[in-house]
Parts: structure tokens; C-alpha cells; sequence
């Protein structure tokens, strides 16, 4: 339709463009290319905290996962120096059956003695608890990975105890192996409860709580070479700084290390003396977070302390203790410092832990045979670990139900 307007020009009716003199084109493109960049700029959002990741991903990556490859490499091959470089030799499992069944699984297995009644009972023992526990799981429902799985820690944990009963019994001897294993188990236990012990006492209201505090920290601070040159005076019965107690006792020109299992208790004592201290203060944080209504509850009820810890402190505890327990049972694994230090790994092989197994055939050169050693303790680790959080996990469920 058609309007004249005043001049005599004719003029178009319609939209509001027609007004304006703004096409519909003109002002679509503006909305269109604010809606790409708002899409452009969401996409960035989405990507932007991967972005920003990936450099310390790939530092990992470089740092962590790439020497655990080329240990794996290592392992399987034979170096040698050579004129112009090192010789790279591809001998597959030649290196792990060496320690295993071949000219080395005397220092890596041990020798095998004459098992007593009480070391076939312990493991008997041991043996009837697995199975007892896989039953248990079945009847409850089992599924196949779980099942699977707990059969896997049945042959695992059945043959270490079987190889810690034949070699500690009369004529054997332990290797690296099962001497890691004592410096693990039993070394751990008793700084377990030895921490619990004393967060028990430092959490009550006694005179002087807060310094006794500050004292048990104070080993913890110490390096692992500091401690074991500490212990190596203090055993010293010639003419270390104990030299009065010792004659005193009559143990005056006494050797500690000419003696196995004095020498792995001379470790293990400043292993427990170090590491205590990390147990404690967080035992003595965890006791101290706990609340007071139920534990005041009991009491006005009758309940007697050791029920009150058993019923109440202890299941609280459980969530903390498993993690710190498997911390120190991963650290306990790699103990190289004390048994260096403290005795050369002596005497003969009686105190040498796996790392420290690794770090004397490596400085003889045998960099194949090193790595092997490693790699054997990674996954002795990481089955003791497993086996360890899937047995606690279900601790704790049954604690919290």
C-alpha cells in the first residue's frame, strides 16, 4: 500500500525498519555473532581448568610415570659399560628368576630351615582365619571380582607366611624379603600402640601434658641418617656415651650386630623411636576431636574405661588409624637409612631391607638386577597395601553400622 506524504513522495508502510531506514539483515548479523562469541567463550570456560592442569600433569607424567617405564626397561635387560657408551642387552625375566629361583634367591628368599611345632601353628593358623574369612564372603554373597580378588590375597598372604615360618625357623635364614617384612609388621604394630599408649595419656588432664607434647615430637624431627649415627653411639658398648649403663650391666665390649636378631632389634628400636611421634600427634588430634556426649553418657550409665574404649574411643578411631597405619606401612617398606648406617646391613645379609638389597647390587654395578629388586617391592607394596584397605574398609563399615 501506497501513502502519499506531504513533498509528494510516496512512502512504504510495514515493519519497523521501514521507519527507521534498519534493515531485518542488519540487525539479525549483530545477534548472530553475539551468539558465537558467547558460545566461543563457554567452550573456553569448559576447557580452561584442563588447560591450566595440563603442564602439571605432564611434569608428573615426566617426573614419575616415565621412570617407572624405563625401571621396568631396565629390568629386563643386562648394561654393561662399553668403549663409547652403555650396551643395552634384552634378557626378559632372566633377572627376576635370578632372584628367585636362581644365584641370588638365597639373599633375596632366604635359606629354608627345619619349621617347629609353634612356626607350622602360626601358619596353619594364619591359613584356616583366610579361608574362614573367603567363606564368610561367600555365604554373605559373593561376587565374582571380589571373589576372585580374596583368593588372590589367600595365595599372596599364604605363601609370604609360608616363607617367613620356613626361613626364621631353626636352620634357615631369613633374606631381605622376610627381613623387610619383620621391620614392617612387627615394627609398625608396636609403634601403633605404643602411639596410641601415650595419646591416651597426653589427651588426660595430667600436670605437664604440654611439654612431654613438644618431647614426643622432637625425634620426628630428626633425619633418618642423624638417628641411625644416633643409635650407633648409644649402642656402642666400648665407648659410646652408654658405656657406664652398659658396664653397669655387665654387657661392657658387648656387639650388638655380631648377633641377627640383636642387630634387627637395634634397627627396629630407632625405627620406632623416629616414627612414633607421627602416630601420636595424629592419634592425640583424632582423640581430641571426639565427642565428649556419648563417653559421658557411658559413664553415667556404669560403664567402665576399658568399655568405653573399646565400645566408643576405639571404633572412632578406626577411619584415622587405617590411613596412618597403611602411611607408615608404605614408609616402613623403604627403610634404607637405619640398617645402612646402624650396620652395613650386617651381619652378613641379617639386616638388609629390600631397598637397601637394591642399592648394594646397583653400586656393584648391576643396574638389571637393581631394578628387579624394585620392581618386586612395588608389587609386594601394592599387594600389601590392597589387601590392607579392602580388609579395614570393611572394618570400618562394620564399626559404623
Amino acid at each position: 500500500m501506497r501513502t502519499t506524504v506531504p513533498g509528494g513522495g510516496p512512502a512504504q508502510t510495514g515493519g519497523p525498519s521501514s521507519f527507521t531506514g534498519v534493515s531485518e539483515g542488519t540487525i539479525a548479523r549483530p545477534v548472530t555473532a553475539r551468539r558465537r562469541l558467547n558460545a566461543v567463550g563457554t567452550r573456553l570456560d569448559r576447557y580452561a581448568s584442563g588447560t591450566f592442569i595440563l603442564p602439571a600433569v605432564l611434569i608428573i607424567l615426566a617426573f614419575s610415570i616415565f621412570p617407572l617405564v624405563a625401571s621396568l626397561y631396565v629390568s629386563l635387560t643386562r648394561i654393561k659399560f662399553a668403549q663409547g657408551g652403555v650396551e643395552f642387552t634384552f634378557v626378559g625375566l632372566d633377572n627376576y628368576a635370578k632372584l628367585l629361583v636362581g644365584i641370588d634367591h638365597e639373599h633375596f628368599l632366604g635359606v629354608f630351615g627345619t619349621p617347629t611345632a609353634l612356626g607350622l601353628a602360626a601358619g596353619l593358623a594364619v591359613a584356616a582365619a583366610l579361608v574362614w574369612w573367603i567363606a564368610r564372603y561367600v555365604r554373605a554373597g559373593a561376587t565374582v571380582f571380589g571373589l576372585v580378588g580374596r583368593i588372590v590375597a589367600l595365595v599372596g598372604v599364604s605363601a609370604l607366611v609360608w616363607l617367613s615360618v620356613e626361613t626364621l625357623s631353626s636352620g634357615g635364614r631369613p633374606g631381605t624379603m622376610v627381613v623387610t617384612f619383620v621391620y614392617v609388621f612387627v615394627g609398625v604394630a608396636v609403634q601403633y600402640l605404643l602411639a596410641l599408649v601415650l595419646a591416651m595419656l597426653a589427651s588426660q588432664h595430667l600436670p605437664g601434658r604440654r611439654f612431654f607434647r613438644v618431647v614426643f615430637l622432637l625425634p620426628m624431627m630428626i633425619t633418618p641418617v642423624g638417628v641411625a649415627y644416633l643409635f650407633r653411639m648409644l649402642t656402642d658398648t666400648s665407648k659410646g656415651p652408654l658405656y657406664p649403663v652398659w658396664a653397669f650391666m655387665g654387657l661392657a665390649d658387648t656387639s650388638w650386630v655380631t648377633n641377627p636378631w640383636g642387630a634387627r632389634i637395634a634397627v627396629m628400636i630407632g625405627d620406632i623411636w623416629q616414627w612414633t611421634p607421627f602416630l601420636f600427634i595424629v592419634l592425640l588430634a583424632a582423640l581430641e576431636s571426639q565427642s565428649i556426649e556419648p563417653v559421658e553418657a557411658a559413664v553415667v550409665d556404669g560403664a567402665s574405661r576399658w568399655q568405653i574404649f573399646r565400645a566408643i574411643t576405639f571404633p572412632q578411631l578406626l577411619p584415622v588409624t587405617g590411613t596412618i597405619v597403611l602411611i607408615r606401612v608404605i614408609e616402613a617398606f623403604k627403610i634404607v637409612d637405619l640398617p645402612n648406617v646402624l650396620t652395613n646391613g650386617g651381619p652378613g645379609t641379617a639386616t638388609e631391607s629390600l631397598t637397601l638389597h637394591a642399592y648394594t647390587i646397583w653400586r656393584a654395578l648391576d643396574f638389571g638386577g637393581s631394578a628387579a629388586v624394585a620392581y618386586l617391592l612395588l608389587f609386594v607394596v601394592t599387594f600389601v597395601g590392597v589387601s590392607y584397605v579392602n580388609f579395614v574398609r570393611q572394618r570400618i563399615a562394620v564399626a559404623a553400622a
